[in-house]
């Protein structure tokens, strides 16, 4: 009996399947809140014709990140927020950057919102003029535009305690949309607008007396995806104690498009 197609295609080799691709996307983290059982807090690596760019770099990424990429191959770092499970492994980064054995890697652009820097000093426990501005070139983000190495990428402020950003990326015909953390939000429906995939945060349940301007439910991050039109919506910012499946369940509700849950490992544009 002949092999069905989708097993042929889920055999071959995952570089073989997406070699032919001009943007590789690969879920490294995707709990929410802080690591889970299963996964580090959120880390993606984006990778356009060899650009490799980490999307946030969470609590735990860093170590799961060296599993799909060498930690000094990376080209660029988008941080969408200070909070510290999408931004505390800079940290162990910084580390890795600063004191190795051949000496200091090079440093490399890092875009985040106002005073990320002085955070990250402050976590990593140095004086203010040592190891992050050794390692890493901070630049302040605002609404609008950019060129990061082969890609487009456009930011928006979210609804969010503290400034974040919501982030799309464009290469090659492809674009991929991430919500960040955000309560509802029309910025994020404009980001993914027609987006290929948009990973969006799916924080909550529904339910009574949720915190508002904080999270979305996975419910209202199908309702984005819908207005937005995005071809696929991935569910991430996974809370540990909630039940993944009614997650979907409610993602599926407010969304007909392909649905998929966050999975490290996941690779994306597939």
């Amino acid at each position: 009996m002949p092999v069905p197609n989708w097993i042929s295609h889920l055999a071959r080799p995952l570089a073989a399947r997406l070699a032919w691709m001009a943007v590789q996307v690969t879920v490294v983290g995707c709990a929410g809140s802080y690591p889970g059982p299963d996964s580090p807090a959120s880390c993606y690596l984006i990778d356009a014709d060899g650009y490799r760019i980490i999307l946030d770099l969470g609590s735990g990424a860093l170590g799961t990140l060296q599993r799909f990429s060498g930690l000094y191959d990376i080209d660029a770092i988008c941080l969408s927020h200070q909070h510290s499970d999408h931004c505390l492994d800079m940290t162990g980064y910084c580390v890795a950057r600063v004191h190795h054995p051949a000496g200091p890697r090079p440093r490399i652009p890092v875009y985040g919102p106002a005073g990320m820097q002085d955070r990250l000093v402050r976590a990593h426990g140095l004086d203010p003029g040592h190891g992050m501005p050794e390692a890493f070139d901070f630049i302040t983000l605002e609404p609008g535009t950019i060129e990061i190495g082969p890609v487009r990428v456009t930011t928006d402020r979210m609804n969010h305690p503290v400034e974040t950003f919501g982030f799309r990326l464009e290469h090659a015909g492809l674009a991929v949309a991430y919500s960040a953390d955000t309560g509802p939000a029309d910025q994020l429906v404009q980001l993914a607008a027609g987006a290929d995939v948009l990973l969006c945060e799916a924080s909550f349940l529904a339910g009574p007396d949720l915190p508002a301007d904080l999270h979305l439910t996975a419910g209202q991050a199908g309702e984005h995806a819908s207005r937005a039109g995005a071809g696929e919506l991935v569910l991430t910012h996974l809370v540990a104690w909630n039940d993944k499946a009614a997650s979907m369940e409610q993602a599926a509700a407010t969304f007909g498009g392909k649905l998929t849950m966050a999975t490290v490992g996941l690779p994306l544009l597939r």
